[in-house]
């Protein structure tokens, strides 16, 4: 599986999916479109500054509120190459996996790395480096499993490969 290195844009506690992506925007399901409103109610700039690779680090129970599978498609269609956090709402952790979107729970990471650091992490080993920093954390690694589901780019990839 690969690794993913970015700059970190950097949220708290229960970063809910009316955030990450408003419900006036789901009469789209077209992921470039959800893209272009992903995180607009909590940080402007988002949309603007996020650039392939980059990183989301968030604190407790990110992706709660509803089951919307727009959620995940919206932050991936974005260019987000993973989502660290300290917790993950349960239904959001599934839909991340589902669509392929690599997310780790990592509650070191999530206390410390700020906005604007570069981040590598490795799916592989579960290894999160604070490349501006100089220091680094062990998160879960994903069972070889769901690595393969992410490879493919999604579940429904995955069942269609096999």
């Amino acid at each position: 599986m690969k690794a993913a290195c970015g700059v970190v844009f950097k949220y708290g506690d229960n970063v809910d999916t009316d955030v990450i992506i408003p419900a006036r925007y789901l009469n789209s399901s077209d992921p470039k479109e959800l893209a272009a409103h992903c995180m607009e109610d909590i940080d402007k700039e988002f949309v603007n500054k996020v650039q392939a690779g980059d990183i989301i680090v968030a604190d407790k129970n990110f992706g709660c509120g509803s089951s919307r599978e727009h959620a995940p498609i919206a932050i991936k269609a974005a260019g987000v190459s993973c989502v660290i956090a300290e917790t993950f709402a349960r239904i959001f952790y599934r839909n991340a996996i589902n669509i392929g979107l690599p997310i780790i729970e990592c509650p070191e990471a999530s206390r410390g790395i700020e906005a604007g650091d570069e981040v590598e992490v490795d799916f592989d080993t579960g290894v999160i480096t604070n490349k501006t920093k100089g220091t680094t954390f062990r998160g879960q690694a994903f069972p070889p499993f769901m690595q393969k589901i992410i490879d493919c780019e999604g579940l429904v990839n995955y069942i269609n490969q096999k």
